[in-house]
């Protein structure tokens, strides 16, 4: 019932932001981040509605998809977090989306690994856009570079740009880094890539990123609750 309640919260919260600022809440959808939580709460998330989680965490998430098995047909997974050249192909075999593409290789390997018999792997180009040493993502400049190569592989579906701004407390200051990231989603469009996906927002800054033009946002602790220590933190993949 938790989850339930802080669920419908989220999305009245979206809605209400698409209202303020001129969106159609059908523009905009919502990840549910469950990195760190076990299956059971995905399991009562997906009872309140939930169709798709983001993971930060191979393994992790690889359990979960197993312990949710039965729910499978109905799920879309995806992968936000880091990703090492050593998991591409459990990624490719077993992920719908991932959302952080910030080098060729490992593009170039999760379009070599992808089954035949599943559809082309949806990606996002993660754009490093406040220049953070801690964060992953390519530097925006380098961005369309690999934003065109990305797209001519053959088993991805190349969807979009995916960022993580550093915190910031006030909102006419969250809403900069996410104008630079919508700035650049619409420079790659008008360089004629068929992009559709801005992932931008969190718990903290959804109504920001959604007055810059996000159109899907991904919220962790405003569903889930405090999180817990990862199992998977040394996993880093």
């Amino acid at each position: 019932m938790a989850i339930y309640i802080s669920l419908q919260a989220t999305l009245s919260r979206i809605e209400a932001a698409c209202v303020r600022f001129q969106r159609d809440p059908a523009e905009v959808s919502l990840l549910p981040v469950s990195k760190t939580f076990p299956a059971e709460a995905l399991r009562e998330a997906f009872a309140a509605g939930a169709r798709c989680f983001g993971e930060n965490y191979v393994q992790e998430a690889l359990d979960k998809i197993e312990a949710l098995i039965d729910l499978r047909p109905q799920l879309q997974w995806h992968l936000i977090g880091p990703l090492q050249s050593n998991k591409t192909r459990v990624v490719a075999e077993h992920f719908d989306w991932v959302h952080s593409i910030d080098r060729l290789r490992i593009a170039e390997r999760l379009s070599a690994q992808r089954p035949p018999e599943l559809p082309p792997l949806n990606v996002c180009i993660q754009v490093n856009v406040s220049g953070e040493a801690s964060k992953s993502g390519v530097a925006p400049d380098e961005a369309a570079t690999l934003a065109q190569a990305v797209a001519a592989l053959p088993r991805l579906s190349l969807r979009g740009v995916m960022a993580v701004p550093e915190p910031l407390d006030d909102f006419e200051a969250q809403r900069q880094p996410h104008r630079r990231v919508a700035q650049l989603y619409q420079a790659l469009r008008a360089q004629g890539l068929a992009l559709d996906t801005l992932s931008l927002g969190m718990s903290a800054d959804l109504e920001a990123a959604i007055a810059e033009g996000a159109t899907l946002v991904r919220v962790g602790s405003a569903i889930f609750g405090h999180r817990p220590r990862s199992p998977a933190a040394e996993d880093k993949s």
